[in-house]
């Protein structure tokens, strides 16, 4: 039976809709909270350039080896052993779960505009007891219909992605009208903007705050290649990856750029989220913010659904090769690893209990989740670069899986040590369960003398890990 290929102009689409879930209406407030329009723009130029890099990877590598399943998990496991596999594995798995937790925290924190008074709290920041109960009410929701097998149908994503794209070309539109220039140059280097030790932040500190954010609004830039096989040419996936990125980069830029040539940057860092609704309010009233509100539900709705199939997804590969315990490779009678479903859910539903009892915010969990993401993103440009070398593959391979593993090196660095001792706690649970589901796999430890040596730095690292939070 004939198999429908994708073309160029949707996987493009996909590439654009993938990324766009929630961060994007909260951009302007997490970006001016951090940094001046100067630091703006080099963040941007650093993160476009090594972006388009490590999107160029996942397609150099779905070309070269398409056999691999899993994406970051399959690369990794084929470049740096069994271990790594699962690190990169259990990263990725979380960086979705806490994900779409922050996915419905920013929902009802949006929709918490319209409910709350100054002396009547009822959702804040999305942390309250009635967020809680919203957005478990969701979450399970989800976990019924993909239980069933149902997934979002074509023309639903096509709808979903229109939505997301519309009210931003509408924003960019607006904001090149409503430009001022004299107030966005008014605080070119960030003024106010301070350090862990309350001193002024220089350029570099502005710029490496940047980076965990400008991460975030990418992630999902492997959709193209996740999708290789069902394209019409290989070399479409390439271009659909650097066509979208570059698209989404040019709104990422233009959004935060000409928002501080609306309002003063401070005011804008003080804004609840989704920011854009604030600020386009600002330009033509309050029916920016109802619209906005409503563009960043049906986005947050549609991405939630996507990223609970991917988080689905990993641990059910992962269990075929003995990285996970053996029942996440049950399938329900629709096809569906449920197991790995209830276990993603499950962890969802404790996320947000942490939420609520911890008045954690969508900020907090941004950060935690991209702090997940690096090494796994770190391991598939260092794949493509290890496998280029070993093969003598011609340069651009070398070159392309180069400079995304020294953009994913740079990310790693400008994270801070705070937020990568804060991964080893998050990752030594996934390393327990490693073990366990290797014994139950193998009969017994297969760890290789470099992967001891893994695992020893990362109990070490765990002393000054817990050291920090209980600090």
């Amino acid at each position: 039976m004939a198999t429908t290929k994708i073309g160029l102009t949707a996987l493009t689409a996909l590439v654009i809709s993938s990324m766009i879930g929630s961060g994007i209406f909260s951009l302007p407030q997490n970006m001016a909270a951090v940094a001046g329009s100067e630091a703006l723009l080099i963040g941007w130029l650093i993160t476009g350039v090594g972006i388009i890099f490590l999107g160029l990877s996942f397609a150099c590598l779905a070309k070269l080896q398409p056999e691999l399943d899993g994406g970051v998990y399959g690369y990794a496991r084929a470049g740096f052993g069994e271990l790594m596999g699962f690190l990169s594995a259990w990263g990725y798995w979380l960086c979705t779960t806490i994900g779409i937790v922050g996915y419905l925290v920013v929902a009802f924190e949006a929709l918490g505009t319209f409910t709350d008074q100054p002396d009547a709290i009822i959702l804040g920041k999305g942390n309250t007891f009635w967020s809680f109960l919203g957005a478990s009410a969701i979450a399970w929701l989800v976990y019924a219909l993909v239980a069933k097998g149902i997934k979002e149908a074509a023309g639903v994503n096509l709808i979903a992605t229109v939505v997301k794209v519309f009210p931003l070309l509408l924003f960019i539109g607006l904001a090149i009208y409503f430009f001022n220039s004299e107030r966005f140059f008014a605080d070119w280097q960030g003024q106010g903007i301070v350090n862990e030790n309350q001193q002024p932040a220089s350029l570099m500190e502005q710029v490496k705050n940047t980076m965990l954010i400008t991460l975030w609004v990418f992630t999902g830039i492997e959709g193209a290649a996740v999708l290789s096989k069902h394209a019409q040419r290989r070399s479409d996936v390439g271009r659909a990856t650097v066509i979208g990125v570059v698209i989404t980069l040019l709104m990422y830029v233009a959004i935060t750029l000409l928002s501080q040539g609306i309002l003063p940057r401070a005011e804008i860092a003080e804004m609840s989220n989704p920011s854009m609704a604030g600020i386009l309010t600002a330009m033509v009233g309050e029916w920016g913010k109802w619209l906005i509100t409503f563009c960043l539900i049906v986005s947050v709705l549609s991405s939630y659904l996507s990223w609970t199939l991917y988080a689905t997804e990993i641990p059910h590969l992962g269990a075929k090769n003995g990285a996970f315990p053996a029942a996440f490779t049950r399938l329900n009678p629709h096809n569906v690893p449920h197991i790995s479903l209830l276990f993603t859910t499950l962890t969802v539903q404790l996320c947000l209990f942490l939420v609520w009892k911890t008045g954690n915010s969508y900020e907090t969990l941004l950060l935690i989740s991209t702090s997940m993401i690096l090494i796994p993103y770190l391991l598939v440009g260092g794949f493509l670069l290890k496998y280029a070398l070993q093969h003598n593959l011609p340069w651009r391979y070398k070159l392309v899986g180069g400079l995304a593993t020294l953009y994913a090196a740079w990310i790693v660095y400008a994270a801070g040590i705070e937020y990568l001792l804060l991964s080893v706690l998050l990752y030594l649970p996934g390393v327990l369960l490693f073990l366990y589901s290797q014994r139950q796999f193998a009969g017994k430890w297969q760890l290789r003398g470099y992967e001891k040596i893994i695992l020893l730095i990362l109990i070490v690292l765990a002393i000054p890990a817990l050291l920090q939070q209980i600090g």
